[in-house]
C-alpha cells in the first residue's frame, strides 16, 4: 500500500487504510437525489400552475394599461377603487361589444347559410369553375351535401355531441377572464400600497431605480395601448362608413373586426383583417364581384393613408415599436403561450424597449450613408438638384 503524506489527518489515513468510503460521498449522493426530487416537484408544479401564471401576466399588462387613467382620476379626487372599477367596466363593455358584434355576425352568417345553402353552394361552385376552369355541377354538389348518408351530414351529426364540451370550455374561459380582471383590479386599486411594500425591502437608491422603471413601464405600456386603441377606433369608423356605402352586410361588426385585428396583430394584421370583409362581400347572396373589388380597393387605399397621416400624429408622443421587433415578439409570444402570448407580446415589447431605451449612455452617431435618415421629399429634392447640375455641366461642356 502507498504511504500517505505525514500532513494527512489521522481519520483520513484510517479510512484509507481500512478501505471505507469517504464521508463526503453519501452526502453528495443524497444531495444529488434531493436536487432531482426538487426539480421534479418544480416541473410538476409549474405545469399545473401554467394557466395561473398566464392569468397573472394578463392581469399585469392590463393593470399597466389602466394605471395612467386610474392615476389621473385619483388626482381629480376620485377614490382609487372607484376609479379602477369604472375603467375596468369600460374595458369589459368594450370587449363585450366587440365579441357581441362578431358573435352576431357569425351567428347571422350561420343562420343565413343554413337557410340558403343551395345559393351559397351554387355561387361557390360557379366561382371555382370560373377561376380554375373546372366543370363541377352545382346540383350534384348540393345533392351530395344533403345526402343523410354522406360524409358532410355525418360530420355535422358528430359535431352535435361536442356542444356540452364547448359550453364547458366557454364557461371556463369566462371564469379565467373574470379572474384576470379581478387580479388587475387589485393591482391597480392597491398599487401604491403594493409599491410601498416592495420598496420597504429595498435600499433607498434601489427604491429609486425600481420606481423609475415601474413608472416608465406604466407610461409607455399604457400610452402604447391607448394609441393602438385610438387607431383601431379611427379604422373602425372609416371602414364602417365605407362598408355601409358599398353595401356590405353587417358593416359595423366587420368594421370593428378590421379596426381591432389590424392594430393589435403586427405586420400581417391588416391582411388577416381584410379577408373576412372580402369573403362576406363576395359570397353572400345579394353581393357581387363589384362590391368585393370596392372593398379591396378601400382596404388598399386606407392602409397607407393611416400609416402616413394618422399613425405619425397619434404615436408622436408614445412609443412606436419597429415592425420587425413587433412581428418577432408576436411570433415568440405565440410559440410560448399561443394566441394570448401573441397579443401580450406587443405591450411586453413596448415595455422592454422603453426600459432599455432609458438605460446606458448615449453617444454621437458617426455620419454615414448607413445611418442617414432621409425623408422621401428630401430624396426627391436631391435628385432634382443632381439632374440640374448634370444639365449645367452638359451645357458648359457644349459651350466649350
Amino acid at each position: 500500500m502507498t504511504d500517505l503524506p505525514e500532513d494527512v489527518a489521522p481519520s483520513a489515513r484510517l479510512e484509507r487504510d481500512s478501505g471505507r468510503m469517504p464521508r463526503w460521498v453519501p452526502r453528495a449522493i443524497a444531495l444529488f437525489w434531493l436536487a432531482q426530487l426538487v426539480t421534479l416537484v418544480l416541473r410538476s408544479s409549474f405545469s399545473r400552475l401554467s394557466n395561473f401564471f398566464v392569468l397573472l401576466l394578463v392581469a399585469l399588462f392590463l393593470s399597466l394599461a389602466m394605471e395612467p387613467a386610474a392615476n389621473n382620476l385619483a388626482a381629480r379626487g376620485w377614490k382609487r377603487g372607484t376609479a379602477t372599477i369604472t375603467i375596468l367596466l369600460g374595458v369589459i363593455l368594450a370587449l363585450g361589444a366587440f365579441v357581441g358584434a362578431i358573435g352576431t355576425l357569425v351567428g347571422g352568417q350561420i343562420a343565413d347559410l343554413l337557410q340558403n345553402t343551395d345559393q351559397y353552394v351554387t355561387r361557390i361552385v360557379t366561382f371555382i369553375n370560373d377561376l380554375f376552369g373546372a366543370n363541377l355541377d352545382p346540383r350534384e354538389v348540393n345533392e351530395q351535401l344533403q345526402d343523410p348518408e354522406g360524409g358532410f351530414q355525418q360530420f355535422i351529426a358528430s359535431q352535435s355531441d361536442d356542444a356540452l364540451r364547448l359550453s364547458v370550455a366557454a364557461l371556463g374561459g369566462l371564469l379565467q377572464a373574470f379572474s384576470a380582471f379581478l387580479f388587475a383590479y387589485y393591482l391597480v386599486a392597491d398599487g401604491p400600497r403594493l409599491r410601498r411594500a416592495i420598496c420597504s425591502r429595498l435600499r433607498p437608491e434601489n427604491q429609486t431605480r425600481v420606481l423609475s422603471v415601474w413608472e416608465l413601464a406604466i407610461s409607455k405600456t399604457g400610452s402604447y395601448l391607448y394609441s393602438r386603441a385610438l387607431l383601431a377606433g379611427l379604422s373602425a369608423l372609416f371602414h364602417w362608413i365605407a362598408f355601409t356605402a358599398i353595401g356590405v352586410p353587417a358593416p359595423a361588426a366587420l368594421a370593428l373586426w378590421v379596426g381591432i385585428i389590424s392594430q393589435f396583430i403586427p405586420v400581417v394584421g391588416t391582411y388577416i383583417a381584410g379577408v373576412l370583409p372580402l369573403v362576406i362581400a363576395r359570397v353572400n347572396p345579394g353581393t357581387s364581384l363589384v362590391r368585393a373589388l370596392a372593398v379591396l380597393l378601400f382596404l388598399v387605399v386606407y392602409h397607407p393613408l393611416e400609416n402616413y397621416l394618422f399613425a405619425p400624429r397619434i404615436t408622436a408622443r408614445t412609443l412606436e415599436i419597429h415592425p420587425a421587433i413587433a412581428f418577432g415578439a408576436a411570433l415568440g409570444g405565440a410559440a410560448m403561450m399561443g394566441a394570448i402570448g401573441a397579443v401580450l407580446a406587443l405591450p411586453a415589447a413596448a415595455m422592454i424597449q422603453a426600459v432599455a431605451s432609458e438605460w446606458g449612455g448615449r453617444h454621437e452617431v458617426v455620419e454615414s450613408p448607413l445611418t442617414e435618415i432621409v425623408e422621401p421629399a428630401e430624396v426627391k429634392r436631391r435628385l432634382r438638384l443632381r439632374k440640374l447640375e448634370a444639365r449645367l455641366r452638359h451645357r458648359k461642356a457644349e459651350g466649350k
